[in-house]
């Protein structure tokens, strides 16, 4: 496949979404040099689903692609077992074999909705590493300091506070910095907590005698609620919400990271942007209506305008007009009577019984339209009965 060179299109995959490049003029020469450059980019599959705050680095991998140029993913078995601390306030539990292996099962599937995985190198990183000799270890680790390691602003501030370091997270940058000898990465992309990783990628590449990689990190994207974007917190969206569950989650975000959705999450050109934020600012455009087409330009990514076009009628359907959902999930009860705590939970709407608590004190619970507030109510299963957590989850009793 003949690389593209063209300086505009260089220069857009430079500039959208980029928080910082090292190095940019050995980039450039790079890309206008006419050859086919290894893009790596590694993750750890530490839960199942992608959500679209790691997307936006397949997103720029895709521009890589579509330049013509050899995108190298990494899926990280191994180093998953041991667990990147970048970012983290404490440490993270190991994932097991097993784990890391249901995890991962559904991987390509996903990223498969932003890169042709045809043309993608797949590498699992257990191929080298897992072959490493404790000797082999020790000479990577003699070429750097506890120091370095220490200060590492999420590492310095466990210090400070006290919290434990797991010697075995100083390894972790080792092992990801060995990923990119191990598959002769000319340029690496990750999000902007990696670059203390993706730096020392560079320092054992010239250990190895191989030209040091050239990095991009990626800007971060905020969760729904403005904290940082997690499965835990349930702040989310991922590639793979259904159309409805999509749209209805970013029509639930904050006002004010509508720009930064643009940005980040959409093909919208940025002079584009700039006049949305500029009218959101001065009031000139109802922040419901940018998020209608937030959602909608983001539904159409990873699925199709038709799909977007549903959401967004099934949407207003629901909320707008007050109506019930077109489709509703049916479950059969055999009790007739149940305790509304044990109904939420038995209709899976929710994961406990403190969980269904604490939403029917926040009357959050509705059954039949009406809100619900006594906890310790008793409930008649009876056919047809539709019960509603929160503005999205609905069932029928059938």
């Amino acid at each position: 496949m003949k690389i593209n060179t063209d300086s505009k299109k260089i220069e857009e995959l430079l500039a959208r979404n980029t928080e910082k490049i090292i190095e940019r003029e050995s980039l450039l020469k790079k890309l206008k040099s006419g050859k086919r450059l290894r893009i790596k980019h590694g993750l750890d599959p530490t839960g199942s689903k992608i959500h679209i705050g790691r997307a936006i680095q397949f997103r720029k991998l895709k521009r890589f692609q579509e330049l013509g140029h050899q995108i190298v993913l990494i899926i990280g078995d191994f180093t998953a077992q041991i667990g990147d601390a970048s970012d983290k306030q404490a440490m993270r539990k190991p994932l097991s074999e097993n784990e890391i292996k249901e995890n991962m099962k559904d991987y390509e599937r996903q990223i498969g909705k932003i890169l042709d995985m045809k043309k993608v190198e797949v590498r699992y990183n257990s191929e080298w590493l897992a072959k490493l000799s404790i000797k082999e270890l020790l000479s990577l680790a003699m070429y750097f300091t506890t120091q370095q390691m220490i200060q590492r602003r999420n590492f310095k501030e466990r210090w400070d506070q006290g919290k434990p370091i797991g010697v075995h997270e100083l390894t972790y940058p080792l092992f990801q910095g060995y990923d990119s000898v191990a598959v002769k990465a000319d340029v690496e992309i990750g999000g902007s907590d990696q670059l203390f990783n993706l730096k020392i990628g560079r320092d054992i590449q010239k250990m190895f005698g191989q030209l040091p990689q050239d990095i991009i990190t990626s800007k971060m994207l905020s969760g729904l609620d403005g904290r940082k974007m997690s499965t835990s917190w349930g702040n989310v969206v991922t590639i793979i919400d259904k159309p409805n569950d999509m749209y209805g989650k970013i029509m639930s975000m904050k006002d004010e990271l509508i720009p930064q959705y643009f940005e980040l999450c959409t093909d919208i050109v940025l002079s584009e942007v700039e006049k949305i934020k500029k009218d959101l600012k001065f009031q000139k455009l109802n922040p419901r209506d940018a998020k209608a087409r937030l959602a909608s330009e983001i539904v159409k990514i990873y699925y199709f305008p038709k799909a977007a076009q549903k959401a967004e009628e099934e949407f207003n359907k629901v909320f707008k007009e007050k109506e019930l959902p077109s489709k509703i999930p049916a479950i059969k009860i055999k009790e007739k009577r149940l305790n509304i705590l044990d109904l939420l939970v038995r209709t899976k709407l929710v994961g406990s019984k403190a969980e269904a608590k604490r939403l029917v004190l926040q009357k959050g619970v509705k059954i039949n339209r009406e809100v619900q507030d006594d906890w310790k109510k008793e409930v008649e299963t009876k056919k047809g009965l539709i019960i509603q957590i929160g503005k999205r989850k609905f069932v029928k009793l059938v």
